[in-house]
């Protein structure tokens, strides 16, 4: 009887020392987890054309979700389409010009001037044996002064019009002057710059989604001239999904951007996992909406966390807590 009272007593004591062990790692364990709070990241993203024009297309709603090069509107591209027309038929009378200008002048145009040249000789010829033979008339009297100043003043005028034949031809032969040929090939680079131009607003004649995410405003209707700039839609930009916590002082040194966290959220059972990803240098105080255990003019860093695990019912806004189950350096160490 008294040995089974020994037996009876020893196991009293153990289950009190496990129990106590126990509480103790249980203690300890709530003792080291670090909680935070903050809030989903809002992030948005306001789009609208970089031209303006009439809306004539908008497939979407507020609220609805869209992948990332959705096409969310479109402006009537008559207009733009005109303009990128008539800026392509400037660049091609350019190219014409410039071909003009490298290639020379025709050789029937070189053929004429070489005619002229030949015509223009000939009739220096002439005038030169008239002005000789009356010149040795006008000492004997035969031909008076006035017949032989005219004669002499057609034969320097043949010989001008021969120099001029001359050069003309010689232009035809060399082409187009180095600047006209540099003016050419500007003018080409100006019409393909504004054939370039209106292709760009061509394309900017529609809003694609630049990320994926959920509209959060539609700003007008079809129908409606938009300027260029002004906003159409409203787009949040959900994923990768961020929180923004803040951490004080005294436990900055407790985490380090690649710990793993938990995240909850008020009247939410699931248990979201996500990742320190950032956390600020700079110091601040606590903003008035987030809600900590400490005083509200204690100094915190602010943190990012990816969320790795999101889904439909964590909103851009919403409060969070966030949970560090293993801080780097835990209290009591």
């Amino acid at each position: 009887m008294k040995k089974r009272q020994i037996i009876v007593m020893g196991s009293v004591i153990a289950l009190m020392l496990v129990a106590s062990v126990s509480y103790a790692l249980f203690a300890r364990r709530g003792q080291d987890q670090l909680t935070l709070y903050g809030n989903v990241d809002i992030r948005s993203v306001d789009l609208g054309f970089r031209v303006p024009g009439r809306i004539a297309f908008m497939p979407v709603e507020e609220g609805a979700r869209v992948k990332e090069a959705d096409v969310l509107a479109r402006l009537d591209i008559q207009p733009l389409t005109d303009q990128l027309n008539a800026a392509e038929a400037q660049v091609n009378a350019a190219i014409a010009e410039l071909a003009k200008r490298r290639n020379g002048n025709r050789a029937q145009d070189i053929a004429q001037a070489q005619a002229l040249v030949a015509q223009r000789r000939a009739t220096l010829v002439r005038a030169k044996a008239d002005d000789e033979r009356r010149s040795g008339l006008v000492t004997g009297g035969a031909v008076s002064q006035a017949v032989f100043v005219e004669s002499h003043a057609e034969y320097l005028a043949a010989q001008a019009q021969l120099r001029a034949a001359e050069q003309a031809l010689s232009l035809q032969r060399a082409g187009s002057r180095a600047e006209d040929i540099a003016l050419a090939e500007a003018q080409l680079a100006t019409a393909v710059a504004q054939r370039d131009k209106a292709h760009t607003d061509l394309v900017d004649a529609t809003i694609y989604a630049p990320s994926a995410g959920t509209i959060l405003t539609r700003a007008t209707e079809p129908g409606a001239i938009a300027a260029a700039g002004e906003p159409v839609f409203v787009l949040t930009i959900d994923r990768p999904m961020r929180v923004r916590a803040y951490v004080s002082e005294s436990n900055l040194g407790r985490i380090a951007p690649g710990m793993n966290v938990r995240v909850k959220a008020d009247g939410n059972s699931r248990i979201y996992h996500g990742t320190i990803g950032f956390i600020s240098p700079e110091a601040e105080f606590t903003p008035k909406t987030v809600q900590t255990q400490d005083l509200r003019t204690q100094l915190v860093y602010r943190l990012r966390i990816i969320v790795t695990d999101p889904d439909d019912m964590l909103r851009q806004g919403q409060p969070l807590t966030v949970m560090v189950s293993d801080p780097l350096h835990p209290l009591g160490e």
